[in-house]
């Protein structure tokens, strides 16, 4: 029999399911395509406090406020060993899945609580640990809490000068030279130091994060070397191991370099040079195989020149130099470099959005972008934050981004009233087109009476 959403309605098919699902120990959901709930079993009912006459038609949403169902369904991609956490408080390992028919259209969702407890599930990987080969588990456990996070797949754009930043690199996983990656704050220099880490020969050994900009002077040498039990007041006992021990056989991203104090420039030439670190309080050297990748948006070679960084640091990690382009040096990529962090916020926020308008855009377009790909980021997840539908408008971006454009188009000078005026007319075409130019939907998305909805549109002439 070919399922269709009415098939699936049929009391005969529903009272089918339910004697499949019903006397299964493991909780299942049957829902339709506008995720209504279709069949649940008594096992599920009970585990999220209801009677199950209480549950069957109505929206799982109602039920569940912190559903993906409506995601996976307009999505058509399944989630499969999801941490879940329920409206009552329990904390689960689920699967759900979209059924589609022969023409890829939406049949119903099937969801499984495959362990109705998160301390049930961690038993049950702790006793599968027990079986994996003991140097297997470490290394990829230590991928996990130690590896890079991002691969070349993370750092999006094809314009000419990203290309050439990934060219370069891609170069420089093939060695074990230092890299110097310059940029603006923003431009995802992080990215590439996970991504060089990632795709080099110590990608299964520790990726050690240290923004020199964050820790205060005194402690650099003791976060980055480690001391000893009584190095100074206060240490903890036994000693503490540093950040490049830490990274022994594997790589150590210095973010930020030039905010380094010229007294541990000279103690990391030393590390460079000799390949061996001194705790603080300790006799012995230790020795290290650390692959060093630094990053910064100062100019070095100034700061060199007015005695603030060190020349021979700076020719000892300038080896393999990387420039990430700012935002507005690579606009070509800026509508890919939308829709996937349109995606990317979607998926964080189990959000669905459909598209955005064409003034949107124009507005993106037309901005300066000093914050570079994180405040681009923020910018959209605002919009996204903002929206009341699946389409995102001008009217949910920020007003200072928005500023730019429209003191250009008001000759510099920017008046309040005409700024109003503006964004009226902005937001009711924006309205009629969201409403298919239903004017009566566009009068309540707007929330205007009907008498000052007319007013405004014959006022700005919007036909």
């Amino acid at each position: 029999m070919k399922l269709t959403n009415e098939t699936i309605h049929s009391m005969d098919l529903i009272m089918i399911l339910n004697r499949i699902f019903n006397p299964l120990p493991v909780p299942i959901i049957l829902v339709d395509k506008d995720s209504k709930i279709i069949v649940i079993n008594t096992v599920f009912a009970d585990y999220l406090g209801f009677e199950k006459n209480q549950l069957l038609g109505r929206n799982v949403e109602e039920i569940d406020k912190n559903t993906r169902f409506p995601y996976v369904l307009d999505r058509k991609v399944s989630e499969i060993a999801w941490r879940h956490q329920f409206e009552n408080g329990h904390t689960a390992i689920v699967h759900r899945i979209p059924v589609l028919d022969d023409s890829d259209e939406v049949l119903f969702g099937f969801g499984l609580v495959l362990f109705q407890d998160i301390s049930e599930f961690k038993e049950i990987i702790q006793k599968n640990k027990q079986l994996d080969s003991e140097l297997f588990h470490i290394k990829n456990e230590f991928k996990k809490i130690r590896g890079a996070k991002y691969t070349w797949d993370s750092i999006i754009g094809s314009s000419e000068k990203m290309l050439e930043a990934k060219y370069i690199g891609k170069k420089a996983t093939l060695t074990a030279s230092n890299v110097l990656i310059y940029g603006e704050s923003g431009t995802g220099k992080e990215l590439f130091a996970h991504a060089i880490h990632a795709d080099s020969g110590r990608s299964y050994h520790s990726f050690i994060r240290v923004n020199c900009a964050a820790i205060p002077k005194d402690l650099i040498e003791s976060i980055l070397f480690g001391y000893e039990e009584g190095a100074y007041t206060g240490a903890r006992k036994g000693g503490n191991i540093g950040k490049f021990e830490l990274a022994n056989n594997g790589t150590i991203f210095l973010d930020e370099i030039g905010e380094l104090p010229l007294n541990m420039q000279a103690k990391l030439l030393r590390v460079l040079q000799e390949r061996e670190i001194e705790r603080i309080g300790g006799n012995d050297t230790i020795k290290i195989d650390v692959r060093v990748i630094a990053a910064t948006n100062k100019d070095l070679r100034k700061m060199v020149e007015e005695k603030t960084f060190r020349e021979d640091l700076y020719y000892r990690l300038n080896v393999m130099i990387i420039n990430v382009p700012a935002l507005r040096n690579r606009m070509d990529d800026l509508k890919v470099l939308v829709d996937w962090l349109i995606e990317k916020k979607c998926n964080e926020m189990s959000r669905i959005i459909t598209g955005y308008s064409s003034d949107f855009m124009e507005y993106l377009e037309s901005y300066n972008w000093p914050g570079n790909i994180r405040e681009l980021e923020n910018a959209l997840e605002r919009a996204i934050n903002m929206s009341k539908n699946n389409t995102l408008i001008a009217g949910y971006l920020p007003v200072y981004l928005t500023k730019q454009l429209k003191n250009k188009e008001f000759g510099g000078s920017l008046k309040l009233k005409d700024a109003v005026a503006d964004l009226e007319k902005r937001m009711i075409i924006e309205a009629l087109h969201i409403a298919n130019n239903n004017r009566s939907k566009a009068t309540q998305m707007l929330g205007l009476s009907r008498s000052s909805f007319y007013e405004k549109i014959k006022k700005y002439d919007i036909e």
